[in-house]
This record gives C-alpha cells, structure tokens and sequence, in this order.
C-alpha cells in the first residue's frame, strides 16, 4: 500500500536546500562559494611538486565541488519548472561564471596533475587520504595531458559563458516558450505548451498524434535559422577546441566522458546493426495492429494496444503502480520511491512554462535526490517516472561513497535508469492476476522501448555523427540539417516509416543535441539499454540473490570504467559483438509475442 498522498505530491520541493530563492542563506551561500573558489586558486597555482601540498588540494576540490553543485543544480531545477522566472534566469547565468572559474581552478590542479612525474603521482594517488579517488584522479591527470595552457584554458572557460554554454541557453528559452496553435480532431483550436506535446504524440489517438505533429511542428520551423545557428555554434566551438586540445576525433571526448573504449562502443554498434531485423521485425508489427502499411514518425512512441478500460492516469495511480511493482521485485527500491513521494523530491505537475523532458538531479553536499517530468497520464508517463527513480536510487546507493567515487559516466548512469523501468514493466508482466489485455498492453511498451533505444537513438548518433563530420568544414544550413536527419532516419528505419513519415526537424525539436556539457548525449542510453538487458537476464536466473550484485554494481560505477565494472559484475567482455547481440536478443520471446498480437 501506498504510504503516502500521492496526488498531492507532484511538486517537489527545496526546503532543506534553501528557505527560499534570493533568500539570506541562499546569497550568503553564493558569497562564500565565490571567496572560496577564488582562494582555491590562488593555492593551486602556488603548487609546486609537493605530494602532502596537492593532496591538500584534491580534497578541497572535492568538497568545493559539492557546494557548486549544489548551488547550480538548485537554479537548474528552479529554471525547470519555470523557464519565464526572470531572476533565476539571471542567476543561470550568473552560475555559468562561477562554473567557468571552478573549471579555470580545475584545469590548473590538472596541469600540476600531469606535470608530475610518474613517482611522484603513484605517491599523490596511492595515499590513504585519496582513498577512493584514485580513478577520478587518474582520469584528471589524463584529461590534463591534453588540456591547452593554464591561460588559454581560462580563456575558453571565459568564453564559454556567452559562447557555448549562451548557445545552450538560448535554446532553453526557446524551446521552455514555445507555445502552438493547435486544431484537434473535434475541431477547436487550443494554445498548447511545446512540452505538452511529446505527452500528446504518445496517446492513443492517431488523430490527435497527428494533429499536435503537424500543428507542432511550426514552432521548429518558425526558429529553424536560430536553432540551426545554435546548433552549429556547439559543435564549432567544440571542433576548435579540439584542434587546440590535439584531440584527433570528435568521438575522443564523449568516450572518455563514458568511460567507454572505442573498441566497445563499435562492438556495440556493429551488433546493432548485424540485428536491426529484430527492432525493426516490432515496428512492422505495430504497423499492423495499426492497419497501415508502415508508421509515421508521430507513431513511434504511441501505444498501439490500449486496455478496452484504459482512461488517462492519475498521478496517484501512478505511483500505486511503480511503487507496488518496485517492491514486489525489489523492497528496498519500493521503500526509496516512498521517500521521495513522502520528502516531495518528485516534480510532476503539467502546467506551462515548464521545461520539456525529464531528467533527475540531485546534491551530494545535502545527499538528497530530485527528479523531474511532466505527468500527463499516460503508461508512457509512469514508464517516465520508473527511469528517473531508478537514476535516483543509483544516487542514493552511491551516497556513502566520497565524491570523487559518485562520477559515474552516463553509459552507467543509463544503466541504472533502464533497469528501473524493466523492474516496472516486468513485474506488472509477472502478476498472476493480469488480464490479456494488460498484458497485450505491456508487450507493447516492451516494444516501444525496444526500437526506440535500438534504432531511434542509433539513429540520433548517425545523425550526429554525419553532422560533426561537415561541420568540420563549414556552417550548416538549415536545408542541410534536414537532410542529414532524414537520411539518417531512412538508414536506421529502412521501410518501417512511410514515404512521407519521416520528421526533418527532428534535430531542432529534440533537447539532447543542445546540451553544452556534454556531446553525443546517445549512445549512453543504448549501453545502458542494453547492459540492464545483460543485467535483468541475471536477475531473472539469481532472483533477489542478485540484488546484492547490482547494488555493488551500482556502487562501482564511478570508480572503474565500463569494461571494468562489466567484467567485475557480470564477468562480460564488452569489446566481444558477441556479448552485445545477445543482450539485444533478449527481446526476442517479446517480440513474438508481440507479432503474434500483430497478426490477429
């Protein structure tokens, strides 16, 4: 039973943070941050090759960092339920430069990093004061051998205020703003919200998923000269920065970002597209229950099998529904969701002004969690939810951990947040009580996300990738941005969509591409996808045994890379094709049952 008032809790709250916004504590906060930072600096450039010295200085690093994060996660999630909010609009922005003097500080700490000698680093990250932080440190020396000169590199972390990171903010603002005129299948016209109509192209009704398609997409169009600016913007700078860097491939710094190998991330890739029948094999099978002879970019993530008795959820439903499924199959993850149903750290509310998306955050400095979406009723919304609690959870297992142990790269990341929804939708699967309907329904999701992470996303990092590679020499039109997503959609998608089913602004609509910190925000989420597939399969042999594993699994993450945690927790190689196409067939006995209800 639910052991709280769900329905009134779909507002998170930030009282153990701050008593408020602009409040004493929040500006006294921000001072010392900014006096703090500013001695840090001091000290570290004063640094000679004194072990005890540097040492002295990781550890002040890493609590300083807590408090950044803190502050800037806090104005992340105010600006996110309220992107017209003016004042925290203007500490966004003023959060960035405070950012770009604690990457000037880190970029200094780095360069003494890798200027030591080989000696006298083992004697700096072997000490029992590091404890722990020994991969972190070694991934700081290595990103530090790469890194510009100390005043370069406090250039580009000037410039990126009004520079990448400006590009980035511009599209939030926008993207927060934007509002449509839309004619519904009865025939009245109504203003819809931009972040409303994911929710609607993921109903039941073609009609309306159509409608809010089309009406949506001109918007897009409207600003299509400014996202693409945008867009070209990001990449650019991040190209010049490279070449200035002597980093060779633009791929180099989204697969140490993951902590990933290239020899894996092909690996992964070739078994993709070695199988991209399977994936396929469900979207020919939704085509079929839909009766039309393939799907319209606007059907990909509406269900194609509702419950004769289906009506929208409410959010209350919803969290009876996650929380009994996380804890018939995992009490301790069911008891966490609780928690942060009963201290109000989900944001669920759909209203306008709020940013598009979901995401989860969270503050190491007060060890609590948030997460955010909007909830619009749909099974879609409650699989939503199970994705960022299970990033949550990942947080709270990780909280015992000191900091420089908690930055797991987002290939892990995703992991987490995948297996959370496997444990929804397979416990709901598993329940003796279901009906055919139910469970009709549920395979359907099952094969939502099986093509959404198998050829969607892949589809995103060929389109990426193909961009990147032109951008390298020159601009790119707007005209040339919808021709690389389409061809990019045809390739991935092959006869699945209609002749006229693709979507050309893709690239302009989906958030994921403006995001400034990190690159290729992709092939994360098919790892994650797939590696939880690896993992639930253990599950399922070792039932709640396992669950130990996953929990040391999840708490390694941030302190080995992905082949390591791999090999110590499944004892998989993840550079073998072989493991991958694996993973991947494992949706399989789904996917037949699924073409089976297709072909009824």
């Amino acid at each position: 039973m639910m052991q709280t008032t769900a329905e009134s809790n779909d507002r998170w709250t930030f009282d153990t943070w701050f008593t408020g916004f602009g409040n004493t504590d929040y500006t006294q906060f921000k001072e010392t941050l900014v006096h703090d930072i500013a001695n840090l600096k001091t000290q570290v450039s004063a640094l000679q090759n004194n072990p005890e010295a540097i040492i002295k200085a990781i550890q002040a690093f890493e609590t300083l960092c807590d408090r950044l994060e803190h502050l800037s996660n806090y104005i992340l999630c105010l600006q996110a339920e309220n992107v017209s909010n003016e004042p925290v609009k203007k500490d966004k922005a003023w959060i960035a430069t405070l950012q770009a003097e604690a990457t000037k500080l880190k970029t200094s700490l780095q360069a003494k990093l890798a200027a030591l000698s080989d000696t006298v680093f083992e004697t700096v990250v072997n000490n029992e004061l590091l404890e722990g932080a020994k991969h972190e440190v070694k991934r700081m020396r290595e990103e530090g051998q790469h890194l510009m000169n100390t005043e370069m590199e406090a250039l580009a972390a000037d410039l990126g205020i009004n520079g990448l990171h400006a590009w980035g903010r511009l599209y939030d603002t926008l993207a927060g703003q934007m509002e449509f005129q839309m004619t519904f299948p009865d025939g009245h016209r109504e203003i819809v919200p931009m972040s409303r109509r994911r929710a609607l192209m993921a109903g039941p009704d073609r009609a309306l998923r159509q409608a809010a398609f089309h009406d949506g997409q001109k918007p897009w169009q409207d600003h299509a000269e400014t996202l693409a600016a945008c867009l070209n913007g990001i990449a650019g700078t991040r190209l010049s920065l490279y070449r200035h860097r002597n980093i060779s491939n633009f791929l180099d710094l989204p697969l140490f970002d993951s902590a990933l190998s290239r020899a894996s991330l092909e690996a992964m890739l070739d078994a993709i597209h070695k199988n991209l029948e399977l994936p396929r094999r469900a979207l020919r099978a939704a085509a079929r229950l839909q009766k039309t002879p393939a799907l319209h970019y606007f059907d990909l993530e509406a269900p194609q099998i509702v419950a004769a008795e289906e009506k929208p959820l409410s959010w209350g439903n919803a969290c009876e529904i996650v929380e009994q499924s996380f804890r018939s199959a995992y009490p301790k993850f069911g008891q966490y969701f609780c928690d942060m149903l009963n201290n109000r750290w989900i944001e669920a509310e759909p209203r306008a002004d709020k940013l598009p998306g979901a995401f989860c955050t969270g503050s190491r400095f007060k060890l609590e969690e948030r997460a955010f979406l909007s909830f619009h009723g749909t099974l879609h919304d409650v699989v939503t939810t199970a994705h960022e609690v299970g990033h949550a959870w990942h947080a709270r297992v990780l909280r015992p951990k000191r900091s420089m142990a908690t930055h797991c790269p987002m290939t892990l990341a995703e992991t987490a947040s995948n297996f959370g929804e496997m444990i929804l939708l397979n416990s709901l699967l598993d329940d003796p009580d279901i009906s055919p309907e139910k469970k009709a329904t549920l395979i359907d999701q099952q094969m939502l996300r099986a093509h959404g992470y198998l050829i969607n996303i892949p589809m995103r990092f060929h389109f990426e990738k193909a961009f990147y590679t032109e951008r390298a020499c020159g601009e790119l039109s707007v005209s040339r941005f919808c021709e690389l997503m389409e061809q990019s959609q045809r390739e991935l998608y092959g006869d699945t969509l209609l002749s006229d089913g693709t979507d050309p602004f893709f690239w302009a609509s989906k958030m994921h591409f403006f995001i400034t910190d990190v690159s290729f925000y992709n092939f994360p989420y098919v790892f994650g996808y797939l590696l939880s597939q690896a993992l639930y399969a253990r599950f399922n042999e070792e039932g709640a045994a396992f669950l130990p594993r996953y929990e040391a699994f999840l708490a390694n993450t941030g302190s080995n890379t992905c082949e390591e945690v791999a090999r110590n927790t499944l004892g998989v190689d993840l550079t073998n094709p072989d493991f991958w196409a694996e993973a991947l067939r494992t949706i399989e006995p789904a996917l037949k049952e699924y073409e089976a209800l297709g072909s009824k």
